[in-house]
């Protein structure tokens, strides 16, 4: 398996707001104190238990944003005293001043194939409006994007399924730019009108062939995760976009939060057991192979 969503911090030695400061910023998963301490290949590997992950995608962490370069060196020097990760997706706020320097800067590791910037996003799929400064419709936003092809790099997006519009306009407007869709358009609101909306907006976005998404980020406050609870968001997923354009990840250690990576990732096993073998490696292996062309690690995959 690749794991192509996943995270390595030491907020003991390096400044990420989110880890560091009090009181703690509001939560999708509410209560995330357990994970305000170093989490690192070791305890990766621990928390990957059976599953043999031979690879893994590292995505920036919130990292102190006057310095995003010092997080590539970060994930550049922890690459070569382990092997992990194999590749990164590198922060970049789309809509700076300097974001020319910031790319250009990224793209000099040989581990970095990807940039993610959370744009400005709505709370609720009501308050959702086209336009808003920070947003994929920025203009100055968009000249930051535009850059992108210049480097070779994807871009990874992550933001709630009723923006979703603003990424079809973008994806077609870029057309030499792969966008990797994060947690699964985040369908958090699980009423039936939520899930309708989430299905018909990544519905319009498949459609797009230069999208791929990362089926991860699938946890509920306060529930525990299960196959159950995630099954037809995940089928639904992998029949619109289809096993070849489709990847799982575990986005730990935050989705520890809602339950250990053998749940989840043998959870993501049972939902897809029925299909052919060739998309089950697509979906665990291939898809994020040809997305981020991981450096693997010369010692065994747990280092």
């Amino acid at each position: 398996m690749i794991d192509a969503h996943h995270h390595f911090w030491n907020p003991h030695e390096n400044y990420h707001p989110w880890l560091c400061d009090e009181p703690p910023i509001p939560f999708r998963y509410g209560d995330y104190s357990s994970i305000r301490q170093p989490y690192l290949p070791p305890q990766y590997f621990a928390d990957a238990g059976h599953h043999n992950i031979v690879a893994t995608v590292y995505v920036e962490t919130e990292w102190n944003s006057r310095d995003p370069g010092g997080e590539v060196d970060w994930v550049d020097a922890l690459h070569a005293r382990t092997g992990h990760p194999g590749a990164v997706v590198a922060q970049a706020w789309l809509d700076r001043e300097d974001v020319a320097d910031i790319l250009a800067y990224a793209a000099r590791s040989k581990l970095v194939r990807s940039a993610r910037h959370k744009p400005q996003a709505a709370a609720s799929a009501a308050a959702a409006a086209r336009g808003a400064t920070g947003s994929m419709d920025d203009p100055r936003w968009r000249d930051g994007y535009a850059l992108l092809a210049q480097h070779n790099l994807h871009f990874d997006l992550q933001t709630p399924w009723w923006h979703l519009d603003a990424a079809c306009d973008l994806a077609r407007d870029f057309p030499n730019t792969t966008l990797v869709l994060n947690h699964t358009g985040l369908p958090s609101d699980r009423s039936e009108a939520g899930l309708q909306g989430w299905h018909q907006a990544m519905g319009r976005l498949a459609e797009c062939e230069n999208v791929r998404v990362k089926i991860s980020g699938l946890g509920q406050p306060g529930q525990p995760w299960s196959a159950h609870a995630n099954q037809w968001i995940v089928a639904e997923t992998v029949n619109i976009f289809t096993p070849q354009r489709s990847m799982f990840a575990s986005n730990f250690p935050v989705d520890g939060l809602c339950g250990d990576m053998a749940t989840i990732f043998d959870g993501f096993k049972s939902i897809v057991s029925e299909l052919p073998e060739s998309d089950q490696a697509a979906l665990f292996y291939d898809t994020a192979l040809a997305t981020y062309r991981p450096v693997f690690a010369r010692e065994s995959a747990r280092g």
